[in-house]
């Protein structure tokens, strides 16, 4: 049995248990960066253009005046769910890209 960090625990399971911490660190700074990124999405050709960080934030929301009708609010609406929902998404798949180099690619749920 090894002493160290952990009594009672085998070398092997010291040894893991420290990849995991070192993984859990690198994945801890990993996040912090990610959620600094920015990431955008248009809609409507570019009329309605939606930005939003890797913590899923919209930060800026940019609409083209020709888009904007007061006769056809509705489809302006449209646009900016679409614009916005597609920006989460895109935020959403950058953290998991970046996640997953750290993972291997395992799907580690609740981590992020």
């Amino acid at each position: 049995m090894s002493k160290g960090k952990f009594p009672g625990m085998p070398g092997n399971m010291n040894n893991m248990l420290k990849q995991v911490q070192k993984m859990q660190k690198e994945m801890e700074k990993l996040q912090e960066e990610v959620e600094q990124r920015e990431v955008e999405a248009s809609a409507g050709g570019g009329a309605v253009t939606v930005k939003v960080n890797g913590k899923r934030e919209i930060l800026d929301i940019a609409i083209q005046p020709a888009v904007v009708d007061p006769d056809d609010i509705e489809m302006l609406q449209d646009l900016i769910l679409a614009a916005a929902n597609e920006a989460l998404r895109k935020a959403e798949e950058m953290m998991a890209k970046e996640m997953g180099k750290v993972t291997g690619g395992m799907n580690l749920p609740g981590l992020f």
